[in-house]
């Protein structure tokens, strides 16, 4: 692993696979670090011929902790909100999208396939519309447009994502499987021993309850970008489970009736986590829409 300047902050990254392969920058969501892509599933995707590159948003993991903005009251800024009253926030999604081309541009790779899920897909789909040159394809994955007019999940599920995690590391794992057990669907449970292992690593890795809450209010202030996304040319394919609790399956649709030409993958019986029983058809599903994007611009795969 290494990092670069990007942004005018610090990316921590890792890359699988042939650089001279079609670039695939995979986005996390909320709080989590770049290892919440397993190292075996970005290992999957670099065997279909794809540069894997998976790295740590701001504010996770071994990238930049951007300290002086302090801890957002989250309280507070969804009170804002929903009085219609603007919050006063650290940084903005848009911050976080710039950081990833920023992370493209050091990596000189001009052009790529995103690959993003929950918050991530939401980056995604903002680089799709600021930066249509540099998008090859886009992959949403358990996002939504931020349009408010269409259902969301469990609001106890949000206060939990965006609350600050126990200190304590036994009790931070308990919290973190508990959580995922509960995000899970019923088709794909989770695998108990590799999620405790993976909570494991993210607690000595880079532990930052901070950061968490302020992707958190990133994510609540941003805009409904349904009508940005009707301008997104790159050919998007929108992954959703079936049994999401936290972005219900109708926020996947959307995303499709939204971004012209977008093809929808329901998976059923998933959540909003994806365990490894799921990764050989997420994998296949990728690997497809890249291999028709290619095709289509005569760049064969």
């Amino acid at each position: 692993m290494t990092n670069v300047t990007a942004n005018g902050i610090q990316i921590e990254y890792d890359t699988f696979g042939d650089p001279s392969s079609q670039p695939l920058l995979l986005i996390m969501g909320l709080g989590e670090q770049m290892i919440g892509w397993d190292e075996e599933l970005c290992k999957q995707l670099a065997s279909r011929d794809l540069y894997v590159i998976r790295f740590d948003n701001r504010d996770t993991g071994l990238s930049s902790k951007i300290d002086e903005a302090g801890v957002p009251n989250v309280v507070e800024v969804f009170a804002a909100l929903m009085k219609g009253e603007k919050a006063n926030i650290p940084y903005t999604l848009d911050d976080m999208a710039d950081d990833a081309i920023g992370l493209l541009d050091a990596l000189n790779i001009e052009k790529s396939h995103l690959l993003g899920v929950s918050l991530g897909g939401m980056i995604g789909q903002i680089m799709a519309i600021r930066y249509p040159s540099r998008v090859w394809s886009l992959i949403s994955m358990a996002s939504i447009t931020g349009n408010p007019e269409i259902p969301m999940g469990k609001p106890e599920l949000f206060v939990e994502l965006v609350n600050p995690p126990p200190t304590d590391r036994e009790a931070y794992i308990e919290n973190r499987v508990d959580l995922v057990r509960t995000l899970a669907g019923s088709k794909y449970p989770i695998d108990e021993q590799r999620t405790r292992q993976h909570f494991e690593r993210s607690y000595d890795r880079g532990y930052y309850p901070p950061g968490t809450a302020r992707h958190g209010v990133a994510g609540a202030v941003n805009t409904d970008r349904t009508q940005a996304l009707k301008s997104v040319t790159a050919p998007t394919l929108v992954i959703h489970g079936s049994e999401d609790p936290l972005f219900p399956v109708e926020q996947g649709k959307a995303t499709v009736d939204a971004v012209p030409g977008a093809e929808l993958l329901i998976i059923e019986g998933m959540g909003h986590w994806f365990p490894s029983a799921v990764w050989p058809l997420l994998v296949d599903a990728i690997d497809k829409h890249i291999r028709n994007t290619m095709s289509a611009v005569g760049q064969l795969r």
